[in-house]
C-alpha cells in the first residue's frame, strides 16, 4: 500500500493531513510543506516519519563556567578526582577484594558529609551492622552519613529520589538487580542495566553517584566494558594486600587529568594519605647494593621516585626465567634484546627478576634506562651510586630518547637529596642547583660511562 503523505507547518510545526495554503493553527500563508520520513527502513525497525523536538545548538566559542567542585579534605583523593567532586557525575571504583575500597569510600563519605553534602551509603554486600562496625573502628560513627543495606535497584532509586542526597555510594554494582531484567544479579545484562539506570539518574537529578565494581583475575573491572564508557570517571585501587601502600589511579576522568594517582597507607585507623610518596617509596632503601636503581617517574601531574630492583642469576633450566612485578614483561624482553644486540651483553642462560619496590605499577617508557641500569648492575655485581637517579627511553636502535617533563623529575630528585642524575641528551632540564647531570647519547655510551666496558 502507498504511504499517505504527511504535511507540517514550517512556522509553528503543526501537523496536517493534506496541503492547504493557510495554516489553521498559526494563520500563516504558504508555510505548509510535505514531510519526508526520518528513516526509510521498515516501520517496526526504524524511526519512521515521526519527528522529535529540535535541540538547541551552540558554537565552539560559547563560554561556559567550569562545573563547581566540592573538596572532601583528603588531598590525595581530591587530586585523583581532578580537584574535587563534580555534581551530577558518575564514578566507578574497581580493585581487588580486600584491597580497601569500602574503607576508602566510607572515609570519603564521612568527609563529604561533614562538609555539608547529604550522603547516602548503600551496601549490597554487607549488612548495616558490619558497616557500622567498620565506622567505629575508623572513628567515623559520629559522621552524618545515612546508611542502607539493599540490592533492589527500584527501591534504591525511589529512596534517592525522595531523600535528594548530594552523594550516593553504591557498594557494589555487581550486587544490584533490576526487576525488569530476566537474569541473575551480577550477570552482564544486570550490570549494564544497573549502571545505565544509576548514571542517567545522576544526570537527571544532579546527584553524584560512586559505584564500586568487582575486578576479574586479569585486574579489569568485571562486566561489559560499556559500563566504563557510561560513567564520567573510572578509578582503580591498586596495591598488594600484604603491603601497606595503596595506589588510587584515575584511568578515565572527564573532569580532570587521567593517569593521576593518589597514594595511601593502610593503618589500623584506616587509610592515611601520603603527601610525599617519593620519600615513602624510598624509605626502606638501605645501603646501595647491586641490582638497585632509582627511577624518577611521572604519574599524572606528580613526579614520583621509586626503586627498581633486579636480580640476575645463572639458570639451572634450559629455558631461563623472566619474572616481572610492577612493569611490562614484554618491555623487559625488549630491553634484554637491545642490550645483547647493540651492546654485546648477553643474558642467555641467566634468570632475570625485576621488581618495582613499594607495590607501584609503572607504565611509562621513561623507565627503560633505569631498568637497564638495574639489570647491568645486577649482572656485573656493581652497585650504582646511592645519590643517582636514572630515567630515559631506549629505542630498538640503541639510541636514548628524552623523557617528557625532565625538569620536574630533576627537581623532585634534588628535593629528596639526590646529587646526580643520568638522563638522555635533549629535553628541557632548566636550572637545578646542586645536581650533576650526565647525558649519554646512546645505550653504548651509557654502558661505557657507568659500568666500564661491560
Amino acid at each position: 500500500m502507498a504511504k499517505t503523505p504527511s504535511f507540517s507547518c514550517s512556522a509553528c510545526g503543526a501537523s496536517h493531513t493534506r496541503w492547504s495554503g493557510r495554516c489553521d493553527s498559526c494563520g500563516e500563508w504558504n508555510t505548509i510543506v510535505q514531510e519526508t520520513p526520518l528513516s526509510a527502513g521498515p516501520a517496526k525497525k526504524s524511526l519512521g516519519g515521526k519527528r522529535g523536538q529540535p535541540i538547541a545548538l551552540s558554537d565552539l566559542s560559547t563560554e561556559e563556567t567550569p562545573p563547581p567542585r566540592t573538596l572532601c579534605g583528603v588531598e590525595e583523593l581530591d587530586r585523583v578526582l581532578g580537584g574535587g567532586l563534580v555534581p551530577a557525575s558518575a564514578l566507578l571504583v574497581g580493585g581487588d577484594p580486600g584491597i580497601g575500597k569500602s574503607t576508602l569510600l566510607l572515609q570519603a563519605a564521612a568527609r563529604f558529609a561533614r562538609n555539608g553534602i547529604k550522603t547516602i551509603y548503600v551496601s549490597g554486600e554487607e549488612a548495616s551492622a558490619q558497616v557500622r562496625m567498620r565506622a567505629r573502628r575508623l572513628g567515623l560513627e559520629e559522621s552524618p552519613v545515612q546508611l542502607a543495606a539493599e540490592t533492589n535497584l527500584r527501591d534504591i532509586l525511589t529512596t534517592l529520589e525522595a531523600k535528594k542526597p548530594g552523594l550516593a555510594i553504591i557498594d557494589s554494582i555487581q550486587t544490584m538487580w533490576a526487576d525488569n531484567v530476566d537474569s541473575a544479579p551480577g550477570s552482564v545484562s544486570q550490570v549494564r542495566a544497573a549502571a545505565h539506570e544509576l548514571t542517567t539518574f545522576a544526570k537527571r537529578h544532579g546527584v553524584s553517584i560512586i559505584m564500586v565494581g568487582h575486578v576479574t583475575k586479569e585486574g579489569q573491572i568485571a562486566g561489559p566494558r560499556v559500563v566504563e564508557h557510561m560513567v564520567d570517571t573510572v578509578l582503580y585501587f591498586e596495591g598488594e594486600r600484604g603491603h601497606q601502600f595503596r595506589i588510587l589511579r584515575a584511568v578515565k576522568n572527564r573532569f580532570g587529568p587521567a593517569d593521576e594517582i593518589g597514594v595511601f597507607e593502610m593503618t589500623g585507623k584506616g587509610l592515611a594519605q601520603v603527601t610525599n610518596p617519593s620519600a615513602l617509596f624510598l624509605s626502606e632503601r638501605g645501603t646501595p647494593s647491586p641490582g638497585s636503581a632509582v627511577f624518577a617517574g611521572i604519574e599524572g601531574t606528580r613526579p614520583v621516585l621509586v626503586e627498581l630492583q633486579a636480580l640476575v642469576a645463572p639458570s639451572p633450566h634450559s629455558q631461563p626465567r623472566r619474572t616481572v612485578v610492577g612493569w611490562d614483561s614484554g618491555r623487559l624482553a625488549m630491553i634484554l634484546a637491545v642490550l645483547e644486540a647493540r651492546c654485546g651483553i648477553p643474558f642467555a642462560g641467566l634468570d632475570v627478576y625485576l621488581n618495582v619496590a613499594g607495590g607501584l605499577k609503572i607504565g611509562e617508557p621513561a623507565a627503560d634506562l633505569a631498568v637497564a641500569a638495574a639489570l647491568l648492575s645486577a649482572r656485573e655485581d656493581t652497585a650504582l651510586p646511592a645519590d643517582t637517579v636514572v630515567f630515559g627511553e631506549i629505542s630498538l636502535s640503541g639510541a636514548l630518547r628524552p623523557a617528557p617533563q625532565t625538569e620536574n623529575r630533576l627537581k623532585e630528585a634534588q628535593k629528596l637529596g639526590f646529587t646526580s642524575a643520568i638522563a638522555p641528551a635533549g629535553g628541557k632540564t632548566g636550572t637545578v642547583a646542586g645536581l650533576t647531570l650526565t647525558r649519554p647519547s646512546d645505550l653504548v655510551g651509557f654502558v661505557g660511562e657507568t659500568f666500564g666496558a661491560g
